[in-house]
């Protein structure tokens, strides 16, 4: 497409003004062209969206439900993480780990993709930091696959007491 941008000069591209001429020859206001591309591309999106709704019968009340799940296991994972912070109770971790996911994952499939996603960012996030300085925020690649046992423990609903170490105070 040709249109005149800014100077006047003819331009290629875009999402840029197309001037009209009337029969006079007078130029009339610009308009901007819809990029035809981009809005077939959304329209692709959402009749794909909606098929695949349609085919696998998801309703909205499933995914507010799921949405709600997710929330709330969110909730969970964090209040676990409080109290792993607030015990401050030696080789604790794995059981704070177990419990965080296995109540949220308690909560249906929101709350057990949330759990998940959770535990695996905290773990991505944990061996960059070790990488850059080691031994601060965990003990390497050992402690972080024990971690991600103990939580895939915790989310296949096996009780988290099996991490629980010995004199934990009973408030946890």
């Amino acid at each position: 497409m040709i249109c005149l941008v800014g100077s006047g000069m003819p331009q290629m591209g875009r999402g840029c003004h197309r001037w009209d001429m009337d029969a006079a020859g007078a130029t009339r206001m610009p308009q901007v062209d819809v990029d035809a591309a981009g809005l077939c591309s959304r329209m692709k999106l959402l009749v794909g969206i909606l098929l695949c709704s349609l085919v696998l019968g998801v309703s909205s009340q499933r995914w507010l439900t799921f949405l709600k799940e997710a929330g709330q296991g969110t909730r969970d994972m964090w209040r676990a993480y409080s109290d792993m912070r607030e015990a401050n109770y030696k080789n604790s971790d794995k059981y704070f780990h177990a419990r965080g996911n296995y109540d949220a994952a308690r909560r249906g499939p929101g709350g057990a993709w949330a759990a998940k996603v959770i535990s695996d960012a905290r773990e991505n996030s944990q061996r960059i930091t070790d990488r850059l300085k080691f031994g601060d925020s965990g003990h390497g690649a050992e402690d972080s696959k024990a971690d991600q046992a103990a939580n895939k423990w915790g989310r296949s609903g096996k009780d988290p007491n099996h991490f629980r170490p010995a004199g934990l105070p009973s408030k946890y």
